[in-house]
């Protein structure tokens, strides 16, 4: 876990010049402007670690072929068919802050905190910064985000949230410490990616937009929560919903954990159980995969981030185990835990309390994180703190989490991208008003 990263804003802010690289490697042109200019000037404020590169194509039309993603990190977000736009020649910078968890092994690093920043040669004045959805990497976003906004003429900066992978939760020291990491991996790096685009272009971005998928837009919401001053607003797209007195997912994942079998199994009540976890009627055709991927994964791993203590010395659980086994999360009833198991959530909950525009997406059909349970409930956060005039909220119908199950279902599932795309569109007019 790094120290609080406001603590060195302003010094990064006023371009004090003091940068920490470990190991710099440059690859392009110098000069003052042109393809790649300024490349051998840029430094990363607080990086442990930067190299750069000169490239003729930073969305994934040209990054794949040359070695600048990872089509892993992107893998089942989008539909195959999301149009690819190209023509965005810049630089890309590739690195890490100072870190001890070492999950992620994009570019051979065994490293957290990695992050990725794109500079396009024909820049816009803005900077759209991202954190990557789920438990993925740095390039997650690649596709459903990075693509279109660079089109746009836009920098891009995401970051892996400083702990990644199936055991994410190892990190930290106190429960909820690595999801709390991941807000301060976001404003470490937008803060250094203003100072990159001032050094690139002359000047700090005129407007900074903060985009992010499911864990990625719960990121979004807490920084124009808690750090609206960095930003000039965001667009979530279904942002996982952290309330301390729920719902949260633990309200409804272990429900559905423990009805979905006896549903596979024929039991009409245990379908009603299902739709009053909150799951819409329609989605039924979407349950037997979530309950095979999502669901059991995501109710013990997060669980045992915030409520170790729950399961004892196992880490995160029994998979799959039936209802009435000891311990098992089928029957894990947060309402009931002890107050340190609230208390962790409470360290990196939602308010509602917005200080910036915010669009919100969020599909009708979502089985990870029912919209009823999710964006409906924030929502109404907003609107309770009287911040309704600041949020946009679009309901997709027939929409799910993410893109990756519409070639399955081509007929059943509209994609989100292309709204995530018109809602970017959006908050763009919203803020030339």
């Amino acid at each position: 876990m790094i120290a609080r990263v406001a603590v060195l804003a302003a010094a990064v802010l006023a371009m004090s010049g003091t940068v920490a690289t470990a190991d710099t490697i440059h690859s392009g042109h110098g000069g003052t402007g042109g393809h790649c200019g300024r490349i051998d000037r840029l430094h990363v404020p607080m990086a442990q670690r930067q190299q750069a590169a000169c490239l003729d194509e930073l969305t994934t039309a040209g990054t794949v072929a040359s070695g600048h993603t990872v089509e892993a990190d992107w893998a089942g977000l989008t539909q195959v068919g999301l149009s690819r736009p190209s023509g965005v020649p810049g630089i890309q910078l590739d690195g890490y802050f100072p870190d001890t968890s070492t999950t992620n092994a994009n570019n051979g690093w065994n490293h957290d905190a990695q992050f990725v920043l794109r500079l396009p040669d024909r820049w816009n004045g803005g900077l759209v910064v991202t954190g990557s959805p789920g438990n993925r990497r740095q390039y997650a976003n690649d596709r459903a985000i990075a693509d279109s906004v660079l089109a746009k003429g836009y920098a891009f900066a995401s970051t892996d949230k400083g702990n990644t992978g199936l055991a994410f939760y190892h990190d930290g020291r106190r429960p909820g410490d690595a999801v709390a990491e991941w807000n301060t991996r976001v404003t470490q790096l937008t803060v250094a990616a203003k100072a990159v685009v001032a050094q690139r272009y002359g000047r700090f971005p005129a407007r900074t937009i903060a985009a992010g998928i499911s864990n990625g837009g719960y990121l979004v919401r807490w920084q124009l929560e808690n750090n609206p001053g960095l930003f000039d607003g965001g667009v979530d797209w279904e942002g996982t919903l952290w309330r301390t007195s729920g719902p949260n997912l633990f309200d409804f994942l272990p429900a559905a954990m423990r009805a979905y079998p006896a549903y596979a199994a024929g039991d009409p009540t245990a379908h009603q159980a299902m739709l009053d976890a909150g799951f819409a009627p329609g989605s039924e055709f979407l349950w037997a995969y979530h309950n095979q991927v999502y669901w059991d994964f995501t109710q013990r791993t997060y669980r045992e981030e915030f409520d170790p203590a729950f399961d004892g010395d196992l880490d995160a659980g029994i998979p799959y185990c039936a209802s009435g086994t000891p311990t098992c999360d089928a029957d894990y009833d947060y309402a009931s835990r002890p107050r340190a198991a609230h208390r962790a959530v409470d360290r990196i909950g939602l308010t509602g309390r917005i200080g910036k525009p915010l669009i919100t997406l969020h599909g009708t059909l979502d089985t990870l994180l029912p919209i009823s349970q999710d964006s409906d409930v924030y929502a109404k956060m907003i609107k309770g703190e009287g911040r309704a005039g600041l949020h946009r909220y679009h309901r997709i119908e027939n929409g799910n989490h993410v893109d990756g199950l519409v070639d399955v279902y081509p007929d059943r599932l509209e994609p989100i991208a292309p709204h995530f795309r018109s809602a970017f569109d959006e908050l763009e007019s919203w803020l030339r008003r």
